[in-house]
């Protein structure tokens, strides 16, 4: 069952190089957002992951529940400044 979770962490790191392209290529800063987000999300879960591998889960969730809560207010905060008029001067 180990090798399962080895195999699916590799590919899960592997796969968070497709958001990253559009963070760095997106044509718009929506777009950047949006790969950024992705990218925590795949994040979060490999924390897990890496926390079922170690045998420490209990550890890794409140590491990936802090991280989740950052993202999200980071979000938050990037949309809020996009959207006001402060940004599009």
């Amino acid at each position: 069952m180990d090798i399962f979770f080895i195999y699916y962490t590799v590919g899960l790191a592997l796969i968070i190089g497709v958001p990253f392209y559009r963070v760095v290529k997106g044509p718009t800063v929506f777009d950047r957002l949006l790969g950024a987000n992705a990218i925590g999300t795949s994040t979060i879960v490999l924390i897990l992951l890496l926390g079922v591998l170690i045998d420490r889960i209990e550890l890794f969730v409140d590491i990936a529940l802090a991280y989740a809560i950052l993202n999200f207010i980071g979000t938050l905060i990037i949309s809020k400044y996009f959207s006001t008029d402060k940004a599009k001067q």
